[in-house]
């Protein structure tokens, strides 16, 4: 829209139609905005806007209502959001200033902006994923269940975690993408290391996946690709986000399991994964979350919530995993409670290749 529209260019401004991102990263020009056009909602705001700028010595001028923050003061964006609460940073919104207009098609939370501008690398990061490798393993006996895949990406001599990965995809509008790269990445790289009776754990957030028919059909022929067994897969929901309806959620697994692989929920007792999805989605494993086996001791008050726990998925006729097990005391608890797998830095920190990856605590749990 041409900033001599009737309307404000922003405020006037809707989302873009929806598009299936989910099988290829976009990747951006190469070539950095001129500057960014903010608008405040509210006079009160603006001003503000306005004596933090002169605080920060950017000399930012005004068009239309916006203040244009020049491409030198993009490296100080953080330091100015930090002089707004929450509540102020969601009410200044930004989009890209090539000098004569705005392109409100790319507006978003300035908060947003200052995170892609600093993460320039993400794209070009994306393409060079690996998957570090920890093992789920049996309580009763101590044998290599199947491995975790955690998604890393080698970039200019550092390992960026997923968590860093995952913000960066968020602030460039690719989770999507990013997902579904993800998860076929594991499945190609992981999926070979496996012994025969292992089971690969592959992450994927529900919230990104719209309609499984048209989403998971790249996994799927990565999958077939790689010629894995969908028997030996777990495909795994985390939780980086409020799930979606709960009937979304059963067409996503659904879908999971008419290719035969197995679903897991992660992290029951934490945040946005409640006993609820149990009973609704019947999955075939779940996982305690870490808060819960961190620390855990005889005379722990979370045992009996763990034991009740525990009680209540094998009564569904599901299968518990103890997350964040790191000693040998948190190890025996859990196996005495019921869990029937362990994760955890005390079994096996995760390693690039599984036969890096010892089973730490199998003669433990053998005797």
């Amino acid at each position: 829209m041409h900033p001599d529209a009737d309307q404000h260019p922003l405020q006037n401004s809707g989302a873009s139609s929806a598009r299936c991102d989910c099988h290829a990263l976009k990747h951006p020009t190469g070539v950095q905005p001129t500057g960014l056009a903010v608008h405040a909602h509210g006079e009160h705001l603006r001003r503000r806007l306005r004596l933090a700028l002169v605080a920060h010595d950017l000399n930012a001028a005004e068009q239309y209502g916006d203040l244009i923050v020049p491409r030198s003061a993009f490296d100080r964006l953080e330091v100015l959001l930090a002089a707004f609460s929450g509540t102020e940073r969601l009410e200044l919104m930004a989009a890209p200033w090539d000098g004569a207009r705005l392109d409100p098609w790319q507006l978003a939370p300035l908060e947003q902006w200052a995170r892609r501008l600093q993460s320039d690398w993400f794209p070009a990061a994306a393409e060079q994923l690996v998957f570090h490798l920890q093992p789920v393993v049996q309580l009763q006996g101590g044998q290599v269940y199947g491995y975790e895949a955690l998604v890393r990406a080698n970039w200019q001599g550092e390992l960026l975690g997923a968590g860093t990965l995952l913000q960066a995809a968020t602030a460039h509008n690719q989770t999507r993408a990013f997902d579904a790269l993800a998860r076929r990445g594991a499945i190609r790289q992981a999926y070979p290391q496996l012994e025969p009776d292992q089971q690969l754990f592959i992450n994927f957030a529900p919230g990104v996946i719209y309609n499984p028919d048209i989403c998971l059909t790249s996994t799927f022929d990565t999958c077939r690709e790689v010629g894995a067994d969908f028997s030996r897969l777990v495909f795994e929901v985390t939780e980086s986000e409020a799930f979606p309806d709960l009937r979304l959620l059963r067409r996503i697994l659904e879908r999971y399991r008419a290719e035969g692989a197995q679903v897991a929920l992660d992290d029951l007792g934490a945040g946005h994964t409640s006993l609820s999805y149990l009973a609704e989605l019947q999955p075939d494993l779940v996982k305690l979350d870490r808060a819960l086996i961190h620390g855990l001791h005889g005379a722990d008050h979370r045992v009996p919530l763990v034991t009740a726990l525990i009680r209540y998925a094998h009564d569904l006729g599901i299968r518990v995993v103890a997350e964040g097990i790191e000693t040998g005391n948190e190890l025996q608890l859990v196996r005495e409670l019921g869990a029937d797998y362990g994760q955890g830095y005390f079994l096996g920190r995760p390693e690039a290749q599984t036969r890096q990856v010892l089973a730490q605590a199998a003669g433990y749990l053998v005797s």
